[in-house]
Order: structure tokens, then sequence, then C-alpha cells
């Protein structure tokens, strides 16, 4: 069984930065595709960016050229680097491996406020 721990988080001001990382165990990350979904109070989870099994990336448009995703293979981790943060990334932050054929496996979420 993999299991899927994540660090990172806290408070930061505007234009700030966070790293949130995510560190599997019991499988290879590298067999995963790594997402990182958010959710905001009273809105839906929603698909901030991607790191694909292959090393390709994908981000939402509102996110794109302040957030980068990479992976660590040696480390069996993945991370989101988050540089210039606004009032509305403030959500909990989730890693989530995708693996069709072994299975899907959550991180226990992150809190990323982001206030003056």
């Amino acid at each position: 069984q993999v299991q899927v721990v994540q660090s990172g988080g806290g408070l930061v001001q505007p234009g700030g930065s966070l790293t949130l990382n995510c560190a599997a165990s019991g499988g290879k990350i590298s067999t995963y595709r790594v997402d990182w979904h958010r959710q905001a109070p009273g809105k839906e989870r929603e698909l901030a960016a991607t790191f694909q099994r292959d090393g390709s990336t994908y981000y939402r448009d509102d996110v794109k050229g302040r957030f980068t995703v990479s992976r660590d293979d040696a480390k069996n981790t993945a991370a989101l680097q988050m540089d210039n943060l606004r009032p509305e990334d403030t959500a909990v932050y989730y890693c989530i491996l995708y693996n069709s054929g072994l299975g899907n496996f959550w991180g226990q979420g992150v809190q990323v406020t982001v206030s003056s």
C-alpha cells in the first residue's frame, strides 16, 4: 500500500513563496502521475498542476508562471513550488498519485493561507 505524506504549507504574505512536498512510501513515485489539487473554502476542488510520468507538466491558467511542479526519483518525492502567491491561492492543497493499474493515493492535505 502506497502512503503519501505531505509537508510544507502555512501562512505567507501576498507575493511570497512556499514549497509543498509530497513523499511516497511503499511504491515508486515515478510510476505515478502526480496531481496537485486545491480546494478553497466554499469552492469545489480544482486541479492546480500535474507532473506526468514522462516528465511533462500541466498548469491551470491562473498559476502558470508562478507554480512549478517537480519530482525527485532518488528521494521518491514530488514538490510544488509556489511563487508570487495571491490571496486567491488560499486553499487546502492535496498531492494525489494516480496510476490506472496500481490505484490512486492521496496525501493528507496541507493548508496554504495567503494573507497580509
